[in-house]
């Protein structure tokens, strides 16, 4: 059975935990799930269906300018939520 998976979720999954070590943010699970959903928002998606396609996005990972992205849009994600947190809020 095919399934439908944005490669990007994980990608930002794994690189958020390296980035908010070095970063002075909160870094509580709702605020690191505020972070990956930020940044997730202003990336474009990489849709996988097959073992192939994604083999394909992990070659796109390597490219410089790709790598460049994510990481800022987890670090602007971060500085953001830090300024703004809801870890507090009861929802």
């Amino acid at each position: 059975m095919y399934k439908l998976k944005n490669y990007m979720e994980d990608l930002v999954s794994k690189r958020t935990d390296g980035i908010l070590k070095s970063m002075d943010v909160c870094k509580c699970d709702k605020c690191r799930l505020d972070i990956i959903a930020l940044a997730l928002n202003s990336l474009p998606s990489k849709y996988v269906v097959s073992a192939k396609g994604e083999l394909y996005a992990k070659v796109s990972e390597l490219e410089q300018q790709f790598d460049i992205d994510v990481e800022t849009a987890i670090i602007k994600a971060a500085f953001f939520v830090n300024e703004n947190p809801r870890h507090n809020n009861e929802e």
